[in-house]
């Protein structure tokens, strides 16, 4: 094998140099499956098989990744490596990178499976997203209630396979790739002088486990995409920021997983603070909260003298844009306000609690130094 440096491993896994992360494990996922010895008795499959292995230990790691395309560029890499890209400078002369090893050196690759040559997919159960959706409504609306349509894409159980994921077997194999570790743990010390480090396992994306029989249709994952339609019922008295929630919903889960929920977040314009007015309403309510503290406390006056311009600053910036009267807008500048106050008690405390340090210093002074 040529140095390193001298392949192309993104021609050999075929992908392109700004393949993201993705691609270069499914890439390697299908070649390897193809080329390893115990499915393919092409006499040249065992070296094509270290070859991809080879490319796949360096462009799915950043680093090595780096320090891969800085050879090929002829650039020098930082950190002690030479024009060839190895410490010192050195070259492999025409030997092989692995010869200390081959990469996938904790692998029993002797024990690979029949299993590996069907298609295989991670068996990766998870709760399905909840979808929020923003709905704004008229005066009117929010009153009265109202009952809308929503049209939206969402993951639904795959029919195919009752979203288990596979067609003839309900539950998931050990991994073939990683024997249920998942994770692989490739040696690169004769490359980088790094030695082994671990990556996860790109059959069964870390879990262990993938599906015995993939489905055709949903490939193993037990859902497809698919648009759907509901009816949301918005009750009268409605205010900006209420939710509404639609149990099941949502995104159905992966391999049988619970689906998660539509939640629908009510927006009335008429209600809403401006970004200015809710940011001077928190502001008063924090120096309120000051002044309270000042005023119990009896300390220094100055403290007062510096918040009340800044009070008068959260005062202005609430008139500014304003002030609607209506009893939404009000709840939402009382939250706003009460959010401030909560904020100006934190800080109070904390003022309180430095004062008190910085007397018990004054009382004691410097004795016994």
């Amino acid at each position: 094998m040529a140095a390193m440096n001298e392949k192309d491993y993104y021609a050999i896994l075929g992908v392109s140099e700004s393949a993201t992360a993705e691609e270069i494990r499914k890439a390697f996922q299908t070649k390897a499956r193809k080329l390893h010895p115990d499915v393919n008795k092409e006499p040249d499959a065992e070296m094509r098989f270290k070859e991809v292995s080879e490319a796949y230990a360096v462009l799915s790691d950043a680093e090595k990744r780096r320090r891969y395309d800085a050879m090929r560029s002829g650039s020098f890499y930082g950190g002690g490596y030479g024009p060839s890209g190895y410490p010192g400078g050195s070259t492999y002369g025409g030997g092989s990178p692995f010869e200390g090893g081959f990469p996938f050196g904790d692998i029993d690759f002797n024990n690979w499976t029949t299993r590996s040559k069907k298609r295989s997919r991670a068996y990766k159960p998870q709760t399905g997203a909840d979808i929020v959706y923003d709905m704004t409504l008229s005066d009117t609306d929010a009153k009265n209630g109202v009952k809308k349509g929503i049209t939206y894409q969402r993951f639904v159980t795959c029919d195919a396979c009752a979203g288990k994921g596979s067609q003839h077997k309900d539950e998931s194999t050990t991994c073939p790739t990683c024997h249920g570790t998942g994770h692989i743990d490739i040696d690169l010390s004769s490359i980088f002088g790094v030695g082994k480090f671990r990556v996860d396992c790109p059959e069964c994306d870390g879990t262990g486990h993938v599906v015995q029989d993939p489905c055709d249709v949903c490939g193993g994952s037990g859902r497809v995409l698919s648009a759907s339609e509901i009816m949301v019922d918005i009750p009268a008295n409605s205010h900006d920021g209420d939710q509404i929630r639609v149990s099941g919903m949502g995104n159905a889960g992966t391999n049988g997983s619970a689906t998660g929920d539509f939640i629908v977040n009510v927006k009335v314009p008429s209600e809403q603070l401006t970004f200015r007015q809710r940011a001077g309403a928190r502001i008063s309510g924090i120096i309120a909260m000051l002044l309270v503290f000042v005023a119990i406390n009896l300390r220094s006056p100055l403290f007062a003298i510096v918040l009340i311009p800044l009070l008068i600053f959260g005062i202005r910036n609430i008139l500014v844009d304003g002030v609607k009267m209506n009893a939404g807008w009000w709840r939402s500048f009382a939250n706003a306000f009460v959010s401030g106050i909560i904020n100006g008690a934190f800080y109070s405390i904390i003022i309180m609690t430095l004062y008190a340090c910085t007397a018990g210093l004054g009382h004691v002074g410097y004795m016994g130094i």
